[in-house]
């Protein structure tokens, strides 16, 4: 039956989006192990959601130790897990209607680094409903967080999820503010706590794998044109990894793009002190008495 403004068609999408990713996400986590590269995770990870899905809502984001967001791996990238924290975040999609879930796997012996945003996005999932603030939703997951002796990451928040839109409003903070954005019956958010035990901050990093079309103009470089057409037609202007283009000279044409405003990249962002993070994600549809969650 519908929820709020969502017809029944679009709630049944998020739900087969939800149970797919969760099917993806289940298997995918048992690969990582010291000797894997990240490159046969993510790999695994976006084939096997493209067989159970209509497609990856955004490249599976594998962000080690330091790193927060937007790490995915090159093409020809040989990096192996070691004795690390990794965040694994994946999205899929049916239709457009997109389901977006991040987990934590430690190899580091820093459990409670883990159960720290795990019981921050349970109290917030608990905290969810119509009439809810933001801000408090935001304040669940800081209390849990510090209550742990550790610092949520304060420049990251959860996000708004529509249509062929993987990040709209509203942000879910992770930490207490007065002001915020009530949510009303309808509403698809994915919200995800981001524990560390460093000062609380990310910055942008060199690296960056992650693009996204950001505005319409013509292009007269053929490979340009190229990878543009690719990434409106098969990502149907989704975020892409780099690696998934099929223009050998991709590279110089996504500098190109980028520079003329027409790409935006997503660099990694990464702990400012250096120190370790942990993620725990899901989507949510609020509903008349609190959440359905898609991806559990």
């Amino acid at each position: 039956m519908p929820i709020g403004p969502l017809d029944d068609d679009a709630v049944e999408k998020h739900r087969e989006a939800g149970e797919a990713l969760r099917t993806a996400f289940d298997e995918t986590a048992e690969m990582i192990e010291p000797g894997v590269t990240h490159l046969e995770v993510a790999e695994y990870a976006e084939e096997r959601i493209n067989e159970l899905a209509d497609g990856n809502a955004f490249p599976a984001n594998i962000s080690v130790d330091e790193e927060a967001s937007h790490a995915t791996p090159s093409r020809d990238d040989e990096t192996e897990f070691g004795e690390e924290m990794v965040c694994l975040d994946l999205g899929a999609h049916v239709d457009g209607y997109i389901a977006d879930a991040a987990m934590t796997v430690d190899m580091t012996g820093n459990d409670e680094l883990v159960e720290a945003a795990e019981e921050a996005l349970d109290a917030a999932l608990d905290a969810v409903g119509p009439g809810v603030e933001t801000g408090e939703v935001g304040a669940e997951i800081e209390d849990v967080i510090r209550g742990y002796g550790y610092t949520p990451v304060l420049n990251l928040s959860g996000h708004g999820v529509e249509r062929f839109d993987a990040h709209t409003g509203p942000n879910i903070p992770n930490r207490g503010t007065e002001r915020g954005v009530e949510l009303e019956v309808g509403d698809v958010v994915a919200i995800e706590p981001f524990a560390t035990t460093g000062s609380g901050k990310v910055t942008e990093g060199a690296k960056e794998e992650i693009y996204e079309v950001v505005a319409e103009r013509s292009v007269r470089d053929r490979s340009a044109r190229q990878v543009l057409e690719q990434a409106e037609e098969e990502f149907q202007g989704l975020p892409f990894a780099a690696r998934w283009l099929d223009s050998s000279r991709s590279e110089m044409a996504l500098r190109r793009l980028k520079q003329n405003g027409i790409l935006r990249g997503y660099p990694v962002l990464k702990e400012d002190d250096g120190e370790l993070v942990s993620q725990a994600e899901h989507t949510v549809i609020v509903t008349e008495d609190g959440c359905e969650i898609t991806t559990e």
